[in-house]
Formats: structure tokens, C-alpha cells, sequence
């Protein structure tokens, strides 16, 4: 399976609104899982086994947990039947190739 997910914390009292310490530390946690992932500049995408990749998810949370008061968190899943693995980049790679052959 695939999940993309944000996690950030309000209620952080901090007067720019910034919360790129959180979220680095949420995505450390993802990086030092061992699980494929990739981040960009909205959310965080892990591969991996149901079980493995929600664990993963709740360290991170919890990891943002000392930034503020409360904490949101958004997902997104995309769950297969028959699993596969490597679609983290294998998605991508249909996708441009849809597009090379549109052109």
C-alpha cells in the first residue's frame, strides 16, 4: 500500500506560523524506517505493509506531538488487492510515459 500523509501541529505559539522543526522531526522518523518514502513540499509517501506503514505514521505523530497543543493529520491511501511493490516511483514512471505518448 501507499499512504500520503501530513502531520503538523497548531497551537505552537510561534508568531511566523512556521512548523518545519515538527515536520522534520515526523519525517526523520519516516526516513529511519527503513520504509520506501519520498516527501515533497505538502506531504510524505511511505510503501510498505498495512501494519508497518501505520506504525510508522503514529511515530511521526507522535514525534510532533511536542510542537503544540494539538496536532492534524491528513491521508491519503492507495490499497491494492494484490500487493505490489515499488509503485512509490512505478506510478510516476505510467504516468510520464502517458504523457510522452500524448505529445
Amino acid at each position: 500500500m501507499l499512504v500520503a500523509f501530513s502531520v503538523a501541529p497548531s497551537g505552537t505559539g510561534r508568531t511566523d506560523g512556521s512548523v518545519h522543526d515538527a515536520v522534520a522531526a515526523a519525517v526523520r522518523i519516516v526516513r529511519s524506517s527503513g520504509l520506501p518514502n519520498q516527501t515533497d513540499s505538502m506531504f510524505t509517501t511511505i510503501e510498505g505493509e498495512w501494519d508497518e506503514v501505520f506504525e510508522v505514521i503514529k511515530r511521526a505523530t507522535e514525534a510532533v506531538a511536542p510542537f503544540g497543543s494539538r496536532i492534524s493529520l491528513v491521508l491519503k491511501a492507495d490499497i491494492r488487492t494484490e500487493p505490489r511493490e515499488g509503485e512509490l516511483s512505478a506510478k510516476v514512471e505510467r504516468l510520464e510515459k502517458a504523457l510522452a505518448e500524448q505529445e
